[in-house]
């Protein structure tokens, strides 16, 4: 019967039979095979079954040819695959079997697939992170801020390995630092003038917070968008920034005003100064003038005193009344300004004769002055009053007068 029937390799057996002591050793070979696997003989195992399944026709050989060729075109396809290509601004990061080999330089490059992964990484770059929200100043007032942050990668492991997720990293130091440099500022500093300040301490601070971590990251800026108040109190502060505005522009008018006064006003200085040191020594050289003509008059004086004396008298009387108004009173109390008419007979004498003289004579009667228009009057008034300067002087008794010699 054909089960009955033995393959190359097992003995006869008989169905009815005992089972001799073959099965013994197939069943401790079994046991082997479980302890200790020989891959020899269990190709050798697969072939012969393999001969058996095809009846030894010429198919297997073209299935193991087949295999064969299989397995070259998927060696051939994971070599292709291997390839691959890092940009000029990337970095490549290779791990094997997730542990960190080497860095690899721009360009093409292979890595053996299934074992080997690479992970390209910018490092020249900028990338930018922007925060924002609602926070609370040092004298109690909400304010909402937004800032955007702009950092390069410079190392591309600490990058990768220091930190599980370095860009939320990032985003918490930065929301950290924000919010303590706010909480340490006024509402009118953040507003205002304070917003340089307050973008410098801010990168200060997330410098300081990521720099024990190692992520691998350079803080480049800082900047600083917005700040407002809110809702209710914005247009309270829209006019606080327009009168600084106004403030800052009158404190610029006026400095460009003092720029352009104050030469002006330093010339005009430097000539006073001038001309009051000219006047001092003007006084000064006259002082010294007047003494040395004293000086030299003491000698005269100790001579003749009285002479000297009236001399010095008269000179003293030209002098003050040389540019003071004179005038004559009579027992009538007629009131003459003899400095008019004689500045008057002085113009008169001048000018040509074709020129009649005009004069003027104003009389006071009981201590009152009307103006004299009748002609003749003054005609007659002029005959027996007006006297000329030597004549006036003839009349004279408080001055000496010496004799013709």
């Amino acid at each position: 019967m054909v089960w009955n029937q033995p393959s190359e390799n097992e003995p006869e057996l008989d169905p009815w039979s005992k089972k001799n002591k073959n099965s013994k050793r197939s069943k401790k070979s079994k046991n082997g095979l479980c302890t200790l696997i020989d891959f020899k003989k269990i190709f050798n195992f697969f072939k012969i079954r393999m001969k058996l399944f095809y009846g030894g026709s010429g198919f297997f050989r073209n299935v193991q040819n087949s295999s064969i060729l299989v397995f070259i075109i998927t060696l051939f396809v994971l070599i292709i695959n291997g390839f691959y290509t890092i940009k000029e601004a990337e970095r490549g990061v290779i791990t094997n079997f997730g542990k960190f080999s080497h860095l690899v330089e721009p360009g093409l490059n292979w890595r053996p697939v299934f074992i080997s992964q690479v992970t390209p990484v910018n490092v020249k770059s900028v990338k930018e992170l922007a925060t924002s929200g609602i926070m609370l100043t040092s004298d109690e007032n909400v304010v909402r801020v937004e800032m955007n942050v702009q950092y390069r990668i410079t190392n591309p492991l600490q990058y990768l390995f220091s930190v599980s997720n370095p860009d939320d990293s990032l985003r918490e130091a930065t929301d950290s630092a924000l919010r303590g440099v706010i909480g340490h500022s006024t509402m009118d500093r953040v507003l205002t003038e304070g917003r340089t300040v307050v973008r410098s301490e801010t990168q200060k601070e997330i410098e300081e917070t990521i720099r024990p971590y190692n992520m691998g990251i350079t803080i480049l800026d800082v900047n600083f968008q917005t700040a407002r108040p809110p809702e209710e109190v914005k247009s309270a502060f829209d006019d606080a920034i327009a009168a600084r505005e106004n403030r800052e522009q009158y404190i610029r008018e006026a400095e460009a005003y003092a720029n352009e006064v104050e030469p002006k006003a330093y010339g005009q200085a430097q000539r006073v100064l001038n001309k009051a040191r000219s006047y001092k020594f003007q006084i000064i050289s006259e002082a010294k003038g007047e003494a040395i003509r004293f000086l030299k008059m003491l000698s005269i004086y100790k001579t003749s005193k009285n002479i000297t004396a009236n001399r010095l008298y008269i000179e003293s009387m030209e002098k003050i009344f040389r540019n003071s108004r004179k005038i004559l009173v009579n027992n009538n109390f007629l009131l003459f300004n003899l400095g008019s008419l004689f500045s008057q007979d002085n113009k008169i004498s001048k000018n040509s004769d074709s020129f009649p003289r005009k004069q003027k004579i104003f009389v006071d009667n009981d201590f009152t002055s009307e103006k004299i228009n009748d002609n003749n009057a003054i005609s007659n008034i002029l005959k027996k009053e007006i006297m000329d300067k030597r004549k006036s002087n003839s009349f004279r008794t408080d001055c000496p007068r010496k004799g013709r010699e």
